[in-house]
């Protein structure tokens, strides 16, 4: 038995944990730069508002709607999250954080009322915290993930599911008609895995309900799918076929990217942002112990704006696996600077870490070139774990940016490519001691 523990909106629920006042007001929190809308309030949606709307289409609903768009705090978003999970953990004997506000709880074998015992945590964390949650509790992780859904709907839209089943919907208690007629009312999209491309699919053949995905045969699904949607649709029929990942797996990519606070033409300015986004690629690799062996720099104008489009990236294999920042740094700049065109207004650039292994494994080889990096051994150059080390204690201790490579300059004079979050400071830091918390 599963349950999967889900925060309400959750970035904009952060930010009304320490403004009350925007309780019950239409708002939504903007991705990196207030580009587009990554969290919404339930008012927020009942506006027409989607999820990654552009700000720039949206920005009239401030005066006509009194729309208020917040600026992402994601260090906040992060430290709230810690001490919701700390508390969710009560609820079962495993857990599994799946995202920054997700987390699976593993119920098998704990005793009592899985409903009221649901209860009590949601409550718990509503009071301890400040954050609103639904959870959703079923056999399989896939249907947990269902429950939860459903315990949204039913919340939120009275009328759509039976009442009983808002905030907490356990489907373990549901007889097998009252399940189907369940599934029967959900659409087939909003099964766990199953996204725009695969529902349509899904629906050209005539299933359009998750009833209608349960009733398909595992064998039918692996031959038009995969095995990972034969796995679905196992679940769906109840045989548990993933289990908690106790261990979060490393990524295999990792990537940096962001948008600019206005156009950037020079290449000067291009290659520190780079630089930038590199390190922070880096320091992540590190974090997971990993190396890399390819990178890929990509940049690219705004579809938005009426001026002349270009969009380009390059995959820059690095001759020996490595987590070093120079390393890393001196690939993307190379790649960037060949597929660097002038006279171009650029509004986006990134950085992303393919082909990711494990630092465990280290490769060596003939020591033919030891006199071009000043080593007499046959350890792989830019190998330097200690300088690493070194480089993210800092950094850590006394912020981000402390020590940097010198092409991702000087950081005296604002650039064009740094963040403007133009809607609004924050009038608090990040750290949860020093807020002026007001409980639930």
């Amino acid at each position: 038995m599963f349950a999967l523990v889900d925060g309400n909106n959750f970035y904009v629920s952060c930010e009304r944990v320490f403004r009350q006042s925007l309780k019950n007001t239409p708002c939504v929190v903007l991705s990196n730069n207030d580009g587009c809308a990554i969290a919404r309030s339930n008012e927020a949606k009942d506006l027409g508002i989607k999820m990654g709307a552009p700000w720039f289409q949206i920005r009239h609903l401030q005066e006509s709607n009194g729309l208020v768009a917040l600026s992402a705090n994601f260090e906040l978003y992060g430290e709230i999250s810690d001490r919701m999970m700390s508390v969710v953990a009560a609820l079962g004997h495993r857990q599994e954080i799946y995202s920054i506000d997700e987390s699976f709880i593993d119920l098998s074998g704990v005793s009592g009322d899985l409903t009221k015992r649901a209860r009590d945590i949601r409550a718990r964390v509503n009071q301890w915290v400040g954050i609103p949650t639904c959870v959703g509790i079923a056999p399989t992780k896939t249907l947990a993930k269902l429950a939860n859904h459903i315990a949204k709907q039913a919340e939120r839209k009275p009328g759509s599911y039976p009442p009983e089943l808002a905030q907490v919907a356990d489907l373990s208690r549901l007889s097998e008609t009252e399940l189907d007629g369940l599934l029967a009312a959900t659409s087939v999209g909003e099964v766990w895995g199953v996204g725009r491309r695969i529902a349509e699919q899904l629906k050209a053949q005539g299933v359009t309900t998750v009833l209608d995905l349960k009733r398909m045969s595992p064998a039918a699904a692996r031959a038009g799918w995969s095995v990972i949607f034969e796995r679905t649709v196992r679940e769906l029929q109840g045989e548990s076929c993933v289990d908690l990942e106790d261990v979060a797996p490393a990524k295999q990519e990792i990537a940096c990217t962001r948008s600019f606070g206005s156009a950037v033409r020079e290449l000067d300015e291009l290659t520190e942002a780079v630089s930038e986004f590199s390190a922070r690629a880096a320091q992540k690799l590190r974090g997971q112990a990993g190396v890399t062996s390819q990178v890929l720099v990509f940049i690219r104008t705004s579809p938005f704006r009426d001026t002349a489009q270009y969009s380009r990236s390059l995959v820059i294999p690095l001759r020996r696996p490595s987590a070093d920042t120079a390393a890393i740094t001196s690939a993307a700049v190379t790649g960037l600077r060949a597929i660097f065109k002038p006279d171009f207004d650029y509004a986006k650039a990134g950085v992303m870490l393919l082909d990711i292994g494990s630092s465990k494994v280290e490769q060596y080889e003939l020591d033919l070139d030891a006199a071009d990096h000043g080593s007499t051994t046959a350890r792989a150059p830019g190998a330097r774990p200690q300088l690493m080390a070194a480089l993210d204690s800092v950094n850590e201790r006394y912020g981000r940016g402390t020590l940097k490579l010198a092409s991702a300059g000087a950081g005296v004079v604002p650039r064009n490519w740094t963040m403007k979050q133009e809607l609004r400071t924050p009038a608090y830091t990040t750290r949860w001691e020093d807020m002026p918390v007001v409980r639930a």
